[in-house]
């Protein structure tokens, strides 16, 4: 009897990352496929493809984190399905996804004469000609995020009092290039709606799960990570 548990976790956890690679092919293929293939041949078609990804890495960043909010949340205990584990296995498969998209946005346009980033502007901050403070914004960004997911690797080998409150950088990650997406890259309406709902989004979601939070959990994150979170 308890091989079918077992067996129903495998089929849900496959299933999930099923629809995260479908989810993820689907919005590479709207952003960065349908946009290269129009532009092929035009010189510009690197800095578009450099623009797509970074896009995408962007949505991939406000999901992780708004998943991170809902992994923390005190109200995530109302709710059995999917497992702590299944939750995390997602928190980690975005974080991969959203790292990809990074790399490419950033080989991109360090590569593109074009985009005016250049490997320094692309790894050190005022070290770019194009927008130099929105691109530093970037810069942060992005290592703020490699920092919140290098930490994460330490969870279960040291004390949740040393990692998690570093990890919680993920949220500055996400300030910085949300800041770097408005003043680099709302120059359609569409982007800056998109940057508008979801900054006013995330900013919701972190509301609500700190305003939710009793003086239990207010004990139980001075002393551990949140329930599950380590797991």
């Amino acid at each position: 009897m308890a091989e079918v548990p077992a067996r129903a976790t495998r089929t849900l956890n496959a299933a999930v990352l099923a629809i995260g690679i479908t989810l993820s092919a689907a919005i590479t293929a709207w952003l960065i496929g349908r946009g290269v293939l129009a532009v092929s041949g035009n010189k510009q078609a690197p800095w578009i493809l450099g623009r797509a990804a970074g896009v995408t890495s962007y949505v991939l960043l406000v999901v992780l984190v708004s998943f991170g909010l809902v992994l923390s949340h005190p109200w995530r205990t109302r709710y059995e399905r999917p497992s702590t584990a299944t939750r995390l296995r997602i928190h980690v498969s975005l974080a991969v996804f959203t790292l990809a998209f990074l790399v490419l946005h950033v080989l991109v346009l360090a590569t593109d004469s074009y985009a005016g980033v250049g490997l320094r502007g692309a790894l050190l901050p005022m070290g770019a000609t194009y927008r130099p403070v929105p691109v530093t914004m970037g810069v942060i960004g992005a290592y703020a995020g490699l920092l919140a997911g290098l930490t994460a690797g330490l969870s279960g080998r040291v004390s949740a009092r040393v990692w998690w409150p570093i990890h919680k950088v993920a949220a500055l990650s996400l300030v910085a290039v949300w800041v770097h997406g408005v003043l680099s890259g709302s120059d359609t309406h569409f982007l800056l709606a998109l940057y508008l709902a979801t900054g006013a989004f995330v900013a919701l979601l972190a509301v609500s799960r700190y305003a939710a939070r009793t003086p239990r959990d207010l004990v139980s994150e001075l002393t551990a990570a949140p329930r599950g979170a380590h797991r």
